[in-house]
């Protein structure tokens, strides 16, 4: 359609070209300051009326409002609330006290029992940033008062927070599942061998390090824990793994759809501030407010990511960048190594949720037509976007860290000690890779 009343028709530049000039007009506007929610939306206006003229803005409006009356969305308001309200109330101290039971006869027990502690938090709310500032105010400090090498402290605190990404009931997976289109319980249960495995994969890494490096942990403490205190210890200890009982039971009995899982949870967390004495009108709106900005920030990059993607689309960009990325190989490995470094390329940049909108719409119908499993796929994403929150120089989980950490532990340092578990998680994305059976798909 011509663009004559508007003075400009972008058209004229054929697909390569836009391509070109839409992917630098992002670059621009973003390194502005301007928000990527914004610059999508920008982007995706300028671009519609260019290319299509004004009577294409309705289709950006209704595929965009395809997006937010997606039912399934429900549960990321829902698991954002369970994390904020577990950010407020003692439920994570008493919990990583009780798991010092477990882990105390062990060399580096702590760090062990850092990972352990990630891994229950996040199969509470699957939200990464809580974590990390929990762990930072609860675990750091006592590792380092107990002499843990200061980066290997750093990196378990980080790697291990971080576990939310890949631990059902992630909200990336839940974002994947509605831009791929595929079943968001397929996925939880996918997910959930790579995310322990990973976490074992941690565990390792502190079991060498404490065995063969002299001086990285502080020896055994033999003193032993009194019958008391280890049956208060795990009083605390019961309410999380209900709530997980709670969460993760019902979607994998089939009693509950993801959606009412999410609700479920926030009443067990509500039940659990409740019997510990913990609930206030203060913590309830706390949460509330922190669940506002974190979804409102979730929507409006969602609806700025699907309108521009939508226009690509129209464009035949899509079919563009297909054919491109078909083309450099004949072996649906490469393929998928190739989409696995774009991914990281973008994940030293760019929100995991912005990626997860902008990307996979174009990177799912492909794996599709190579006759791969976009449930796998999925899970992969997932991998690899926890290597993108470690990574530098954007890496979220340093700047989460660096908020409630010491003032004499800098981003510099924080960056380098996350460098041996981002090659775990290198080696974890290369497992699934060659072996998609991880999954159990």
């Amino acid at each position: 359609m011509p663009m004559m009343d508007l003075g400009f028709n972008l058209q004229v530049l054929g697909i390569e070209w836009g391509t070109v000039l839409m992917f630098g007009m992002l670059i621009a506007l973003l390194l502005t300051g301007m928000p990527l929610a914004f610059v999508t939306l920008l982007v995706a206006l300028i671009f519609a009326l260019g290319w299509f003229g004004p009577m294409s803005i309705p289709l950006i409006t209704s595929r965009v409002y395809s997006f937010v009356m997606n039912f399934v969305f429900v549960s990321v308001p829902m698991f954002v609330l369970m994390a904020a309200i577990l950010d407020r109330s003692g439920i994570a101290r008493d919990l990583f006290d009780a798991m010092k039971l477990f882990a105390g006869r062990v060399r580096g027990s702590v760090a062990i029992q850092t990972v352990f502690v990630s891994v229950i938090l996040a199969a509470m709310s699957g939200i990464i940033g809580g974590e990390i500032v929990l762990l930072g105010l609860l675990a750091l400090p006592q590792m380092l008062r107990l002499g843990y090498d200061r980066n290997l402290a750093i990196g378990v605190v980080c790697a291990g927070g971080s576990l939310g990404t890949m631990i059902p009931p992630s909200i990336v997976l839940i974002i994947y599942g509605l831009t791929a289109n595929v079943s968001i319980g397929e996925l939880f249960t996918a997910s959930f061998l790579p995310g322990f495995m990973l976490a074992m994969f941690y565990c390792i890494y502190i079991l060498a390090r404490a065995y063969l490096t002299p001086g990285a942990v502080p020896d055994i403490d033999p003193t032993p824990v009194p019958r008391e205190e280890k049956l208060r210890l795990l009083k605390g200890l019961a309410l999380p793994i209900l709530v997980v009982f709670m969460v993760l039971g019902s979607i994998y009995g089939g009693i509950a759809s993801v959606t009412e899982a999410s609700a479920i949870g926030v009443g067990g967390v509500l039940l659990s501030t409740v019997l510990r004495g913990e609930f206030s009108y203060e913590l309830l709106r706390g949460a509330a407010m922190q669940t506002l900005a974190t979804v409102g920030m979730i929507v409006w990059i969602g609806i700025g990511a699907t309108a521009i993607v939508g226009v690509y689309n129209l464009m035949g960009g899509v079919d563009f960048v297909s054919g491109m990325i078909t083309g450099i190989s004949d072996n649906p490995t490469v393929i998928v190594l190739v989409m696995m470094l774009i991914l990281f390329f973008l994940g030293a940049f760019l929100d995991w949720v912005g990626i997860a909108l902008l990307t996979m719409p174009i990177f799912v119908p492909i794996i599709t037509e190579l006759g791969m499993d976009p449930v796998w796929f999925g899970v992969l994403f997932c991998m690899n976007m926890q290597v993108s929150f470690l990574s530098p120089p954007f890496g979220p989980a340093a700047f989460y860290l660096k908020s409630v950490a010491p003032p004499d532990i800098t981003l510099g340092v924080i960056f380098r000690s996350l460098l041996p578990f981002i090659a775990l998680q290198i080696l974890a994305v290369g497992l699934l890779i060659a072996f998609p059976g991880i999954t159990g798909r």
